[in-house]
């Protein structure tokens, strides 16, 4: 028994230059230099198992050959399979004939008729790679040569030719891929697309990340008809609490489509900046602040509209807005303080210029947190901002608020009943500068202020009783304000109200009236036994006290109702004495069981004022998206938007997916409304129709980066 045993095990470690080789047998014989091993051979290298049903040694050369049922594990990653192996341990150098590889992570596969091995390199010949099935592979790739690196896990294939089934679908002379999710450099999914009025649409992506910190995305286009640009997005972290991305873009029209389509401008140029820091104060001044420092910046720039336009050839991905929002956010934040910065400024993409529009440049605020007195029965808190409202042109101004709330407040009965009163001090300055481009008769700018005091008197209740399957809660409170006393001079004695026919006055009146009024909110909920929210339901009711105007504001009326666990409602409406009409409605639905989702919203709003060229009267609107997934294979989708009052479908899009574990394809057909300027320096619109086809190779494409293979716009 000894004999067998040692006879079953070869144990070399000088051989191979120190490395350490187990290989274990049933059977073994040596003649000379020459050891044979049979009846079951496992060969154990660092993290590599090797298995065959033979072995041959040569002492004098180090080559071991493997015969017959070869099957190579590394690292429980990949799996090699083969019927011929010589591996040479010492050199380092390994020969698989024939060669199949399956990496276990990816499930992807590689057949060839033989490959070769030296250090952390497979050399393999000409063969066959899918992720599907091998017995019936919906998809597989050929190619003439390929290398993979067994450390970097990035493949190389040479002549490769995509089939799907046996037609043939794409040559490429090159096709790199990495078989884990460590970010590299190298070409991203390319888009296509076939358009009646652009042309054929092509889109390359080229990714580039030789840090860790930092990585570039190019996105050259051509639009053969239309013209052809380039988008680009530069991403990098800076430090453990902070990251940001620049992306900019820019796009040259052809000169008849230009003409044809009567644009504002012959090329679509623009940036974004976004940068979010949580502790950029310590970070920057190598400081140790306590407390809780921020910056957050979103600032954009466009010449027009057709920039965001552009920048996809999926209109569905990318909602197209005709204001943009630039912003820049700082703080400080303590236990007691909170310091401010905001900058702010607004772009009308349908507007040739924006010299005349408002900005907030910068706003400046100052918090003093609630603090209390006499056993938490007094309470106050100050807030300072200063708004520095300017143009490029007309007149500025620079207003700063002073709010300045002191409350009083005590429980009685045990707590069942909660009492307050608050006592408001507020005050507005304004300081003006700069002149009217046009100047405007009786059109004058005083500095002045206004101050004023007001009060508000609240008493509230809440009650909680259990029952066997539920709990119910019900909240009524009672608020009332009382206007109190106000002083005004310049601008503000100027300014007469509502109805001044001076309108650019408005411009810079922020001060909203304080009536006599009570509010009346009442509010309960209802939960099951698992504390699980079934209903919410809120009434809330304005009573005025004044000689003149209405008496009772609009009833609001607000109920989320979770009908079951797949099925839920939301409504919010408001009602309007005077006019005896709904002034609001507002209601949504959701389902989500047997594999549909669906949400149906509908919004009518009435202003009650006459519709002018720039407002409606009227908001009717109607949206909706269902997706319905009929097994793990099949999936449908479908959405629908509609402007009731107008009588415009906004977007309408309608398709499915069929998903496989080694491919998803899918076919979309979309419609949709989008923004352009035109040379009259007037927003105008274009309805464009399109059919996306999706396909994904699993796993050389994920699913968020192959949206959209093939798109095709359809003529209009």
């Amino acid at each position: 028994m000894l004999k067998l045993l040692l006879l079953s095990l070869l144990f070399i470690t000088s051989i191979f230059a120190g490395e350490k080789v187990k290989i274990y047998a049933s059977s073994m014989e040596t003649q000379n230099n020459i050891v044979r091993a049979s009846d079951g051979v496992t060969v154990i290298y660092k993290d590599y198992i090797i298995t065959a049903d033979s072995a041959k040694y040569d002492k004098a050369s180090g080559d071991l050959e493997l015969y017959e049922k070869i099957r190579v594990n590394h690292g429980g990653q990949y799996k090699i399979l083969g019927n011929y192996a010589k591996l040479n341990i010492a050199k380092k150098e390994r020969l698989f004939r024939p060669f199949y590889m399956l990496e276990k992570e990816s499930q992807l596969w590689i057949s060839a008729n033989e490959a070769k091995t030296q250090a952390e390199t497979i050399d393999i010949s000409s063969g066959t790679m899918s992720g599907c099935d091998p017995m019936d592979a919906i998809w597989t790739m050929d190619f003439s040569s390929s290398d993979y690196d067994t450390e970097d896990k990035w493949m190389n294939l040479y002549n490769a030719r995509l089939y799907i089934g046996d037609i043939p679908i794409f040559y490429t002379p090159y096709f790199g891929y990495s078989l884990d999710t460590t970010r590299r450099s190298g070409l991203l999914m390319p888009q296509f697309g076939l358009s009646d009025s652009e042309g054929f649409y092509l889109e390359q992506p080229i990714y580039i990340a030789p840090h860790n910190w930092w990585d570039l995305e190019l996105k050259p286009q051509v639009r053969t008809n239309r013209g052809a640009g380039i988008y680009q997005t530069f991403r990098f972290v800076d430090g453990k609490s902070s990251h940001g991305e620049i992306t900019a873009g820019y796009f040259k029209e052809n000169n008849d489509y230009f003409l044809q389509n009567n644009l504002q401008n012959d090329s679509h140029y623009g940036f974004n900046i976004k940068y979010d820091n949580n502790d950029f104060i310590n970070q920057w001044l190598g400081t140790d602040f306590g407390g809780q420092s921020g910056i957050y910046v979103d600032v954009n720039h466009m010449n027009d509209v057709d920039y965001i336009n552009l920048g996809t050839n999926n209109t569905e991905n990318q909602a197209t807005a005709t204001q943009v929002l630039s912003r820049i956010n700082m703080f400080y934040n303590s236990d007691n303080h909170y310091f401010g910065s905001y900058f702010k400024y607004y772009q009308d993409l349908t507007k040739a210029t924006n010299e005349d529009t408002l900005q907030k440049l910068p706003t400046f605020q100052y918090h003093h947190y609630l603090d209390t007195f006499f056993k938490d029965h007094l309470l106050y808190s100050l807030d300072v901002q200063a708004n520095n409202l300017q143009r490029e042109i007309n007149t500025n101004v620079l207003q700063t608020d002073i709010n300045l709330p002191i409350t009083l407040q005590t429980t009685l009965f045990d707590e069942y009943l909660n009492l307050s009163y608050k006592a408001n001090l507020y005050m507005q300055h304004s300081r003006f500068s700069g002149e009217q481009k046009e100047p405007v008769a009786g059109l004058i700018y005083r500095d002045g202020y206004y101050a004023r005091n007001y009060h508000t008197i609240s008493a509230s209740t809440q009650l909680t009783r259990s029952f066997e399957n539920f709990s119910h809660v019900i909240g009524l409170a009672l608020t009332y304000n009382k206007s109190g006393n106000d002083t005004k001079n310049g601008f503000y004695e100027d300014y007469v109200d509502a109805n001044d026919t001076i309108k650019d006055k408005y411009n810079f009146y922020q001060i909203s009236g304080i009536e006599d009024e009570m509010q009346i909110d009442f509010i309960q909920y209802i939960y099951d036994s698992s504390s699980k929210q079934i209903i919410f339901h809120r009434l809330a009711q304005k009573i005025a006290y004044t000689d003149t105007g209405d008496k009772l504001g609009e009833l609001e009326n607000e109920l989320e109702y979770q009908i079951t666990d797949y099925l839920s409602f939301y409504n919010n409406m408001f009602y309007n004495y005077d006019k005896g009409q709904f002034s609001k409605i507002f209601n949504s639905a959701r389902v989500n069981k047997y594999g549909v989702n669906l949400s149906i919203a509908h919004l009518y709003k009435d202003s009650f004022k006459l519709s002018t060229p720039t407002t409606q009267q009227f908001t009717n609107y109607l949206t909706s998206n269902v997706s319905y997934t009929y097994d793990k294979h099949y999936s449908y989708t479908a959405a629908y938007n509609y402007d009731i009052q107008a009588q415009e479908q906004k977007n309408l899009s309608v398709g499915f997916m069929y998903k496989k574990r080694c491919w998803d394809f899918g076919i979309r057909y979309s419609e949709n409304r989008r923004p352009i300027l035109t040379n009259t320096g007037e927003a105008d619109y274009l309805d464009d129709r399109y059919i996306y086809v999706s396909i994904v190779l699993k796993p050389l494409m994920q699913s968020n980066s192959a949206s959209s293979f093939l798109t095709y716009k359809l003529p209009e």
